[in-house]
């Protein structure tokens, strides 16, 4: 009965990966260019000591995983929205300072007029720097990632000014990864940039791609863990009982 309680204890532990994950893609359903994770992986550990040799433990294991299936495209209108094409990613400067991706595209201009990601990230030029927009000016963001901007002013007899273009990326060739930051890095490197491929890189501009996660999947998902849950705590619980149930024979005896 031992042996019972301690498998069922041990999968209630390992399963916790696949319940953050899970969540973690509920809560983000809305979240602009938001990707879900792959399912995480299981491996089995010999558990070591006296009395354990014949005990084996399942541990879950995930470096999060990008998928990169697209989500839905919306049309905005919104001259800083814009949705990377097939698996392009854009270059970015995390909190931390390192290189970073995204697919998130939904763009505005800092108090100071850096061009950041909706949520905080600031978005790197083809030099590497970020892309700072002059006061007042109307900014277009052309397929290629170009952006250029225009003196509202002078919008009948000036002609556009080219200011920079999007860090973009293939990330058809390389595998992705999920920081903390919930940004995107190559797996197991760091600050490290993709490798420029022959693929031509695009966006289109004023919309934006939704996340890929499907919610109603996600709520199905979440309730079968949720049983598998229950199950296994009814396991240790029956396990108890059956344990105190031969304990009582034996002190009757």
């Amino acid at each position: 009965m031992d042996r019972l309680a301690f498998n069922a204890a041990a999968a209630i532990n390992e399963m916790r990966t696949g319940r953050q994950m899970t969540t973690n893609e509920l809560a983000n359903v809305a979240t602009p260019g938001f990707k879900r994770s792959f399912e995480s992986a299981m491996m089995t550990l010999k558990v070591q000591g006296a009395g354990f040799e014949s005990r084996l433990q399942p541990q879950a294991f995930s470096s999060d995983n990008i998928n990169m299936k697209p989500g839905v495209i919306m049309k905005t209108g919104r001259n800083l929205d814009v949705a990377m094409d097939d698996q392009a990613v854009m270059g970015v400067t995390a909190p931390n300072g390192e290189l970073a991706f995204t697919r998130r595209g939904d763009l505005k201009l800092s108090g100071t007029g850096v061009l950041e990601t909706g949520n905080g990230a600031i978005v790197r030029g083809q030099n590497g720097g970020a892309i700072t927009i002059p006061p007042g000016f109307l900014i277009d963001i052309a397929k290629d990632g170009s952006i250029y901007a225009t003196n509202p002013g002078q919008a009948e007899v000036a002609a556009p000014v080219l200011i920079d273009r999007i860090l973009l990326r293939d990330a058809s060739e390389v595998n992705l990864e999920r920081r903390e930051d919930s940004l995107y890095r190559i797996v197991g490197k760091p600050n490290e940039d993709i490798p420029v491929t022959g693929k031509l890189t695009t966006l289109s501009p004023q919309t934006l791609e939704g996340s890929n996660v499907n919610a109603m999947e996600v709520m199905v998902k979440l309730m079968d863990q949720s049983r598998t849950f229950e199950m296994q705590v009814n396991v240790i619980k029956q396990s108890k009982d059956v344990d105190e149930s031969g304990g009582s024979m034996m002190r009757a005896s």
